[in-house]
C-alpha cells in the first residue's frame, strides 16, 4: 500500500494590507493585526472558499498575490483523488457559494475544516476568533448588517463542485 505523504500548508493573507493594525484601535477600541483570508495549499494547488464556493488556483495565484504568512500544518496521506471527491461533496453542500457568511461560515471556517480533515490540526485561533472579536465591540455590532452582506471571493481561482460545474 502506498503511504506517500503530501505537505499541507496554510496560506494567510491580510485583506486590509496593514490598515486593520492602524485603524482598529480607533474604530473598535482594540488592536487587530489583520483581516484574515486563509487557504489550504496541498498537491501543488491552493484551495479556498468564498462567495462563489470552493475554488482553486496555483499557490499565490489570486489577485491577493503572495501570502503574508505560511504555516506548515503538517502532512497527509489522503490521496489527491480522495481529497477532490471530499471537496466536491463539500462544494455541493456545506460550502456552496450561497452558504458563505462573512462572520460564521467563511474562508477561515473552510481552511479549519479542511486542515482538520487532512492533518488533524486546526488553524490558529487568532484567525478563527477574529469575527467574535470584531462583533464584541459596539462598532462591530453597528457594522454587522453591512458586513454580513459582503461575499469575499478573490478572483483568479477555478470553482470546484457546487452549481458552477466540476473542475
Amino acid at each position: 500500500m502506498d503511504h506517500t505523504k503530501f505537505p499541507v500548508k496554510l496560506y494567510i493573507y491580510d485583506l486590509s494590507k496593514g490598515m486593520a493594525r492602524q485603524l482598529s484601535p480607533i474604530m473598535l477600541g482594540k488592536q487587530l493585526d489583520g483581516i484574515w483570508h486563509t487557504s489550504i495549499v496541498v498537491y501543488g494547488e491552493e484551495f479556498f472558499f468564498g462567495g462563489v464556493g470552493i475554488s482553486s488556483c496555483q499557490p499565490g495565484g489570486t489577485v491577493l498575490g503572495e501570502p503574508n504568512t505560511v504555516i506548515e500544518l503538517g502532512s497527509t496521506e489522503v490521496t489527491e483523488e480522495i481529497f477532490m471527491d471530499y471537496l466536491s461533496s463539500l462544494g455541493e453542500s456545506t460550502y456552496r457559494g450561497d452558504r458563505y457568511r462573512l462572520f460564521e461560515h467563511n474562508c477561515n471556517t473552510f481552511s479549519n475544516e479542511v486542515g482538520l480533515f487532512l492533518t488533524g490540526r486546526k488553524i490558529p485561533s487568532y484567525i478563527t476568533d477574529l469575527p467574535a472579536e470584531v462583533l464584541s465591540t459596539p462598532f462591530g455590532q453597528v457594522l454587522r448588517p453591512f458586513l454580513d452582506s459582503i461575499h469575499i471571493a478573490p478572483p483568479g481561482g477555478n470553482v470546484i463542485g457546487g452549481h458552477h460545474g466540476q473542475r
